[in-house]
C-alpha cells in the first residue's frame, strides 16, 4: 500500500506540472509557428529531427542510468550508487563530446543533398543546427542527475524543474515574436540557454540534497560497474539508434517526396501527440523506479503487477484524450492554429492511433530492462524499427499517398513491435499472456469502442461547432467513467478509488 501511495502521490505531482506545461507548450507552438512561418517552422522540424537521429545515444544512456540506480536504491546499496553517479557523470561528460564531433561531422552530409531546403534559409538552419548542437551535448550531461531524482522518486521537484523549464520556453517564444533579427536563429539561441539554465538547476539540487552525488572518480570508480553500464546500454543504443533514425528517416522521405510544408504538418502531428502522451508517460515515469527497485529486491511479482496496472491506466489514460481529439481534430486545429498546414488534420489522426496501440505493450520494455537481459530483444526490435523506412520508400515510389508513412508505422511499431516485447516479458520475465489479455488488453479495447461510438453520436447530429466540441467531450467523459465504474475496474480497484477520494475529502474538510 505504500508503493501505490507514493506512486499516486508521484502521479499527482507529474500530472500537476504536466498540465501547465502542456498549455505553455500549445501556447509555443501557435506562437512560433505564427512567428516563423509554415516554411521555417517545417526548417527547424526536419533541422531539430537531425540532431535527434544522431542524439539517440542520450537516450540509450538514460535508460541504462537509471535502471542502475534505481536498482541499486531496491537493494539498498549506498557506496554502489555513488560508484554508479560517478561513473554516469564521467561516461555522459565523454558522450556528449562525442555526439558533438558526430553531429558537426554528420552536418555536412545534412547540408549537402540530404536536406531539402530552400537556398535563402540554408544560412539559418546552419546557425540553429549549431546551437542544437549545444543544446544536445548539454541534455546529455543533465541525464546522471535526472537519474538521481527518478531513483529517488522525487517527483515534487523533477515537476518544479519542469515547470520552470516550460515558463522559459514561453519567454522565448514571446521574445521570438518581436524581435526583429533573424526569428530563426534567435529561436535556436535561445532554447540552447535554457536547456543549459536547467542542467545547472538539477545540478545544484543533487548534490546537495543525495549523499551519493559526490563527484569523486578516484574513489568511487568502478571498471566492472563501467563495464555493465555500457554494456546494458550498449544494446538500448542498438534499439534507441534505429528507432530515432527511422523516425527521422521517415521525416526524410516525407521531405524529399513533398517538401518541407509537409514536415511542418508531421510536426503539429508530433506536437499534439507528444503532448497527449504526456499523460501516459506521467504515470510511466512514476512506475518506472517502483518497476526497477522491485527487481533489485528480488520481488517479481510486484514487478509484474505494476507493469499490468500500469500498462492498463496509462492506456486509459491516453484514450481519454486521444479520443475526443481523434473525432474533432479539424476544429481544434482550427481553433489552435490559424494556419492548419495540409495533412496535418489526417497525420494527427493516425499519430495518435499509432500511439495508442503501442500503448498496450509501451511499458512492458521497462519490464524487460529491469530484468536485465536485453540483447536479443535490442536486435529484433531495432531489424523491426526500420522497417518503416524501407515500405515507406517503396510506397511512395510506386505513387502512395504521403498518410502510407503512419501506415507502415502503425504496422511494425504498434504491432510487430508489441508482439515482439509481449514475447520476451513472457520469456524472461515470467508475464502470462492470458492474465495480459484479461487485465490489459480487454477492458482496454472494451473502453475505447464505448467511447469512441458514444463520441460519434454528436458528429452524426450536429454541424461543427464548439458546442458540438462541448458535448463530444462530456459524452466521451461521462463514457469513461461509467465504463469504468460498471464494467472495467475490479472491485479492489473500485474500492481503493473511494478510499482515495475519501481521504481527499478529509483532507479538505481538515483545511
Amino acid at each position: 500500500m505504500d508503493t501505490v501511495n507514493r506512486v499516486i502521490k508521484n502521479t499527482g505531482f507529474l500530472y500537476g506540472k504536466m498540465g501547465i506545461t502542456m498549455f505553455i507548450s500549445l501556447l509555443n507552438t501557435r506562437l512560433i509557428l505564427n512567428s516563423l512561418g509554415v516554411s521555417d517552422f517545417g526548417v527547424f522540424n526536419v533541422v531539430g529531427g537531425a540532431i535527434a537521429m544522431l542524439g539517440f545515444l542520450n537516450g540509450a544512456m538514460t535508460s541504462a542510468t537509471q535502471r542502475f540506480m534505481s536498482f541499486a536504491e531496491g537493494e539498498g546499496n549506498l557506496q554502489k550508487l555513488k560508484h554508479i553517479f560517478n561513473v554516469s557523470i564521467i561516461l555522459h561528460s565523454l558522450i556528449a563530446i562525442v555526439v558533438g564531433i558526430v553531429l558537426l561531422i554528420a552536418g555536412h552530409f545534412f547540408f549537402n543533398g540530404l536536406l531539402n531546403i530552400s537556398s535563402d534559409r540554408i544560412h539559418a538552419a546552419h546557425v540553429i543546427y549549431y546551437f542544437m548542437i549545444i543544446s544536445t551535448m548539454i541534455t546529455v550531461m543533465t541525464v546522471p542527475y535526472e537519474a538521481v531524482l527518478n531513483a529517488h522518486e522525487n517527483m515534487l521537484y523533477f515537476s518544479i524543474v519542469g515547470i520552470i523549464e516550460s515558463l522559459l520556453k514561453l519567454i522565448v517564444a514571446i521574445v521570438v515574436v518581436y524581435v526583429m533579427a533573424d526569428k530563426l536563429i534567435i529561436y535556436g539561441a535561445l532554447m540552447a540557454g535554457v536547456s543549459l539554465i536547467v542542467m545547472f538547476i538539477m545540478r545544484i539540487y543533487t548534490h546537495k540534497h543525495y549523499i551519493e552525488c559526490v563527484f569523486a572518480p578516484g574513489i568511487y570508480w568502478d571498471k566492472t560497474i563501467m563495464k555493465k553500464m555500457t554494456g546494458f546500454a550498449g544494446w538500448n543504443f542498438l534499439s534507441a539508434s534505429t528507432s530515432v533514425f527511422s523516425q527521422y528517416g521517415l521525416s526524410i522521405v516525407l521531405n524529399n517526396f513533398f517538401g518541407t510544408i509537409l514536415n511542418a504538418a508531421q510536426g503539429i502531428a508530433n506536437q499534439i501527440n507528444g503532448q497527449l502522451m504526456a499523460f501516459s508517460n506521467t504515470m510511466m515515469k512514476a512506475l518506472n523506479p517502483v518497476i526497477a527497485k522491485s527487481e533489485g529486491k528480488g520481488d517479481r511479482t510486484l514487478m509484474l503487477d505494476a507493469s499490468l496496472i500500469g500498462s492498463k491506466f496509462s492506456y486509459m489514460l491516453v484514450v481519454f484524450f486521444s479520443i475526443p481529439f481523434i473525432i474533432e481534430t479539424p476544429y481544434i486545429l482550427h481553433i489552435w492554429l490559424k494556419n492548419v498546414p495540409d495533412w496535418a488534420i489526417l497525420f494527427a489522426r493516425l499519430q495518435l492511433l499509432r500511439s495508442m496501440i503501442e500503448q498496450l505493450t509501451l511499458i512492458f520494455n521497462r519490464t524487460i530492462d529491469a530484468e536485465g537481459r536485453i540483447k536479443n530483444y535490442s536486435i529484433i526490435k531495432s531489424i523491426i524499427n526500420i522497417l518503416p523506412i524501407v515500405l515507406t520508400i517503396i510506397l511512395f515510389y510506386m505513387g502512395f499517398a504521403p498518410y502510407y508513412l503512419y501506415i507502415t508505422w502503425i504496422f511494425c511499431w504498434g504491432i510487430m513491435g508489441g508482439i515482439v516485447t509481449l514475447y520476451f516479458s513472457n520469456k524472461q520475465c515470467g508475464l502470462s499472456y492470458l492474465k495480459y489479455f484479461k487485465v490489459v488488453v480487454k477492458p482496454d479495447l472494451l473502453l475505447s469502442s464505448i467511447m469512441l461510438l458514444s463520441g460519434l453520436l454528436p458528429v452524426v447530429f450536429m454541424e461543427q461547432s464548439f458546442v458540438r466540441l462541448c458535448i463530444v467531450i462530456a459524452i466521451t467523459s461521462a463514457a469513461f467513467i461509467l465504463s469504468n465504474w460498471l464494467l472495467i475496474l475490479s472491485d479492489m480497484e473500485k474500492k481503493f478509488i473511494s478510499g482515495l477520494f475519501l481521504k481527499i475529502k478529509q483532507k479538505i474538510n481538515n483545511k
